[in-house]
């Protein structure tokens, strides 16, 4: 991902082209677009992250809820957001005068959580730290780089060890002169880290400067200059690490031990004979699939942006394309994005800096297609299973509607109830008694009662008729 400072100003320094001539362009391209109008919610109204309108629904897609983390969109909210494959909202969490990046699904302990990072956006990275949420959506643990660093927006990825990897950044001096910049210039130190989560100490500390030459990159040479951007960090299968890094163009595995670069996929130095339907530019998000496969988000020079499943011989050091999965238009997204190969073999794809999230068949065939609320865009998107009571208690208001009440109900975060339930009286000392139960609808559920109740709650039950919230009271 490129963006920089708190707003969308820093998407000019994304571009893989001059950054003034393409990122400028983008942005112009976003600031003409109209916003999309923001769901207003009566129970919620607090609640306005942009939202998410289908475009391509075969019925075909793999179970889970789709998360994501709009931003960009200048007066809107940001934060985190998942959704059903109708669009309806779920659960969601704006931050004031912060950003939510990398909003996922992991597994810590044992259980499910909800991973995030939040802070705020400069130089291209960010400065911020890292929640682990549970079930409830309350914080259990929050993370920060360690050594006195911040921790970066790319990255944040629990591992089976119970520790953390982690990007950061942090500005040095470097003699620049060998690629035709200043003696005495700033560059961007691109690093990584694997914390223990408990403890907090740094198990490993990986420096760009100490591992790759500045004249592998690709980036043009400027003040603060961003020559490698690191943008993912996973595991390999042998437990080794692979490391993403835009500006060089390379894939990198690492040991994970000492950090020593054990090959270089693409780039200026690659180790691999990459056929020529397999080459990468730009990309984000490299993983190792079950199978062998490396799954990478190519942003490419141009054109269409793809994803890509590639097929690794690392004996013979040859590259080839299994797979690639594009929109239909042609979608070509300058920075961010990421490629997740769901369970079912079904790839499901976020376009970063355009704002889109693609569902498609391992055929690649396209099965579900989406646009977040332009302007925002969202770093990366996913799909997961999630299962959730709602976080704290259930939100109700009441209008008046000439010969009823109307009554909105909802439950932020919720994924259980099936049914509403209004409990009401009429008079100041009647007994709360319930009304006909009205299905759920979305994320906010209207229920109308007669015009004569003057206190109710709202009761949440599950398929089964199992009670499973019930509001506070509520006086009409």
């Amino acid at each position: 991902m490129s963006a920089g400072g708190a707003s969308v100003a820093a998407l000019a320094l994304s571009s893989s082209q001059s950054p003034v001539r393409r990122g400028a362009a983008a942005l112009s391209a976003m600031a003409a677009s109209a916003d999309a109008p923001a769901p207003v919610f009566v129970s919620r109204p607090d609640l306005r992250l942009p939202p998410l309108e289908i475009l391509t629904s075969a019925g075909a897609v793999a179970p889970g809820l789709i998360l994501l983390a709009p931003y960009n969109a200048p007066g809107a909210q940001a934060g985190a957001l998942i959704v059903d494959n109708l669009a309806s909202p779920v659960w969601e969490q704006p931050l004031a005068n912060r950003v939510t990046t990398d909003f996922r699904v992991q597994s810590f302990r044992g259980s499910p959580v909800l991973t995030w990072w939040e802070g705020v956006i400069r130089y291209g990275h960010g400065v911020g730290r890292y929640v682990i949420a549970d079930t409830a959506y309350v914080p259990i643990a929050r993370v920060d780089a360690g050594n006195g660093r911040r921790g970066d927006l790319h990255e944040f990825l629990i591992t089976d060890r119970g520790t953390a990897l982690l990007t950061s950044y942090v500005i040095v001096e470097q003699d620049l002169s060998a690629v035709g910049g200043a003696a005495r210039g700033t560059i961007q130190d691109a690093m990584f880290q694997e914390v223990d989560i408990s403890s907090g100490r740094v198990l490993l500390e990986w420096r760009s400067l100490d591992h790759i030459p500045i004249t592998d990159s690709y980036w043009p040479v400027g003040a603060d200059w961003d020559y490698v951007h690191l943008n993912s960090i996973a595991v390999d299968s042998d437990g080794n690490l692979l490391v993403s890094a835009r500006n060089t163009h390379t894939i990198y595995k690492l040991d994970r031990a000492s950090g020593a670069v054990m090959w270089r996929m693409g780039g200026k130095r690659s180790g691999f004979e990459i056929a020529s339907d397999a080459a990468f530019a730009w990309q984000h998000d490299a993983r190792r699939q079950p199978d062998g496969a490396i799954s990478v988000f190519d942003n490419g020079d141009g054109g269409a942006s793809r994803a890509l499943l590639l097929d690794i011989d690392e004996h013979g050091r040859r590259v080839g394309l299994r797979s690639s999965f594009t929109r239909p238009s042609a979608t070509f997204a300058d920075s961010q994005g990421n490629v997740q190969v769901l369970p079912n073999g079904n790839v499901f794809v976020g376009w970063g800096a355009k704002p889109f999230v693609s569902e498609f068949a391992p055929s690649g065939e396209l099965v579900f297609d989406a646009q977040i609320g332009a302007p925002s865009i969202s770093y990366r998107a996913y799909r997961a299973p999630w299962a959730s009571a709602g976080a704290g208690a259930p939100a109700v208001a009441a209008r008046r509607a000439g010969s009823h009440t109307d009554v909105y109900v909802s439950w932020n975060g919720d994924t259980r109830v099936a049914r509403w339930t209004a409990l009401a009286a009429s008079g100041a000392n009647a007994v709360l008694r319930p009304l006909a139960p009205v299905a759920r609808s979305g994320f906010e559920t209207v229920l109308e009662v007669p015009a004569a109740v003057t206190r109710l709650r709202a009761l949440g039950s599950d398929a089964n008729g199992r009670t499973l919230a019930t509001s506070a009271l509520v006086r009409v």
